[in-house]
């Protein structure tokens, strides 16, 4: 059984400096598929260099990736889209694009798929059309892989949610409904700016229970 392949090349980060300055930069993740290689959030302009390097440590070229896959518009998880002019597809938000032509193929109510056991959720919230990739059949866990971009900004704001509401969300009771999703149907979750983490039962039943509190409230 061919079983999809999840590398994360880049934890992402988020530090406060001071009030009016944060330094941040998103996790890029490389997913193998059975017939795709996908880039999931390129970071900022300036890191093609690093991307490049990383990608040879696991034996690709830029010239590979058949899908690049943002999960929202923010300029630190699209900054390097510019290195793979190859790719079958580029896919920011709920925008698919290939070079000047645009498709708008799947909405909050649909999902789309890449390969065997790979697709894409609308996962609204940080921004209204975040994405969600899902890697199911995947070498990391038995359950699916959620890279989720800004849905999660990393483990800590499960227990601390102004780890996420603090840093902007057109939506917080759509992110609030859709993190508890994602971690209902997932086994690893690989947040924005942290670095993966497995879904215990204890993380479900708090975001069910913040969800309960914001519906209730």
């Amino acid at each position: 059984m061919h079983r999809n392949k999840v590398i994360v090349l880049f934890d992402g980060y988020s530090k406060t400096v001071n009030s009016t300055t944060t330094l941040a930069n998103c996790t890029c993740t490389l997913v193998k598929g059975k017939n795709s290689c996908i880039i999931v959030d390129t970071r900022t302009s300036w890191d093609g260099n690093e991307i490049i390097d990383a990608l040879q440590n696991h034996g690709i070229n830029v010239n590979d990736i058949t899908h690049v896959v943002c999960t929202h518009g923010h300029s630190d998880h699209i900054g390097c889209n510019y290195l793979f002019l190859k790719a079958k597809e580029h896919i920011v938000g709920h925008a698919i694009s290939n070079k000047d032509e645009y498709r708008y193929t799947f909405d909050n109510t649909t999902t789309y798929a890449i390969d065997e056991g790979i697709f894409i959720m609308s996962t609204p919230g940080h921004t209204l059309d975040s994405i969600t990739l899902i890697v199911e059949n995947s070498d990391l866990s038995e359950n699916s892989v959620a890279i989720c971009g800004d849905l999660f900004e990393k483990r800590e704001d499960i227990d601390d949610e102004t780890h996420w509401t603090s840093v902007g969300s057109d939506d917080i009771n759509q992110q609030r409904k859709n993190r508890q999703i994602i971690a209902e149907m997932s086994g690893i979750i690989i947040p924005g700016h942290g670095p993966k983490f497995d879904v215990t039962p204890e993380i479900r039943s708090k975001l069910k229970e913040q969800e309960r509190i914001e519906k209730s409230s």
